[in-house]
């Protein structure tokens, strides 16, 4: 049994920060420095303005013997539908369908898609077919959340892998039995997006009132015309703004317009740690308050091996596996850190990694100072 407990005294007092003569580990931390202004484009999205997912059945045809077998009854059923209503009649129990793989078939439409414009689209099996290579995805009608359908796919299937061996031995490259059809649907219904036309309306992709009123701000030192706003923050995640009368008409300039404007965003105070990976991601301006943590350090090792006991020739008795343990424990001195008063995350990373603290040390006492309420800041454990 092996118990590992790191020892460590942080003291948060009004000197200047200690660092030990250790050498150093490198700690996998990024601290994120002041972030500039950021365009508007990549904080908002538009209110009804948005892809739509879509959804088909279909049969992927021409495999080479890897497609579902007779256990799939469904494929055989949507085969047989297919050739009665291209004229051929025959009985589902009379067709083999090891060239045939029933595969879902999806897609995302993109916003204001119009008739004729083509998309990707991707086909999974969901049959026991071991492989789509070499398939082609016959017509297939993909219907939006509504039933209505709004593309129709078909084309070669390219899995991007394969599959190769024989008698048992196998070996397969990527997944096979998923695939896409690039430019494989063609669009036969408008997209459902709303076009803006007096007003539009901005959701913020990050909620954050703070962000949200800047933007407001922003946007009407730039277009408001006298003392009438033209933008205003109606909560955390959207910003209503009035088109100005010069651009009646002329909505989508006046978006071009807004993409390009400059905002200050304003992040939370955030520790994230990836505890299976060790990585430290923090917010430069994360403060921690005047505490104090012990820890100790103590490591128990118990060891188990086993040797044989034969008895001498000719003597009474059996030969035993006798199990020899052996224990040791080890402890380490008292490492300390010193932190000025109003230390910032930053600065307790870099002195932990001056006296060799690990990742996981460092997860330790973050989640621990943030159990005394002496993070100032959120902290999320993924």
């Amino acid at each position: 049994m092996r118990n590992a407990i790191v020892c460590l005294l942080l003291v948060l007092a009004a000197s200047p920060v200690l660092r030990p003569a250790a050498e150093p580990r490198a700690t996998p931390a990024v601290i994120a420095p002041a972030a500039p202004a950021a365009r508007l484009k990549d904080l908002v999205t538009l209110e009804g303005v948005r892809d739509n997912q879509l959804i088909g059945y279909g049969l992927v045809v021409g495999l080479a013997g890897t497609g579902d077998r007779r256990q799939t009854v469904f494929s055989t059923q949507s085969l047989t539908n297919m050739l009665e209503r291209l004229g051929v009649s025959v009985s589902p129990s009379a067709i083999r369908v090891n060239n045939v793989a029933a595969v879902v078939v999806t897609a995302t439409l993109p916003a204001f898609a119009r008739p004729g414009s083509r998309i990707d689209v991707t086909a999974s099996s969901i049959g026991d077919a071991s492989n789509l290579q070499g398939g082609l995805l016959i017509v297939t009608p993909l219907k939006g959340v509504d039933g209505q359908a709004y593309a129709v796919a078909q084309g070669p299937v390219v899995t991007g892998g394969f599959v190769a061996g024989r008698g048992g031995a196998s070996q397969a490259v990527n997944h096979p039995t998923v695939g896409r059809v690039p430019n494989g649907a063609t669009v036969e219904r408008p997209s459902p997006s709303r076009s803006p036309d007096t007003q539009v309306r901005l959701q913020l992709r990050n909620s954050d009132f703070t962000t949200s009123a800047r933007i407001a701000e922003a946007i009407n030192g730039r277009f408001a015309a006298g003392t009438t706003p033209v933008a205003k923050a109606e909560n955390a995640g959207l910003v209503n703004v009035l088109v100005p009368a010069e651009f009646t008409g002329r909505p989508t300039e006046f978006i071009a317009q807004l993409e390009s404007l400059g905002v200050q965003v304003d992040r939370p105070a955030r520790v994230v740690v990836n505890e299976r990976t060790g990585t430290i991601v923090m917010g430069k301006d994360v403060r921690i308050s005047p505490v104090a943590i012990l820890q100790g350090n103590l490591t128990v090792e118990i060891q188990t091996s086993f040797a044989v006991s034969q008895p001498a020739a000719l003597a009474t008795g059996t030969t035993e596996v006798v199990p020899q343990v052996g224990v040791s424990a080890k402890e380490e001195k008292t490492r300390n850190v010193v932190l000025k008063q109003g230390a910032t995350v930053e600065e307790l990373v870099r002195a932990l990694n001056a006296i060799g603290a690990t990742a996981r040390d460092v997860v330790a006492i973050l989640q621990s100072l943030r159990a005394a309420g002496a993070l100032e800041g959120e902290l999320e454990v993924i």
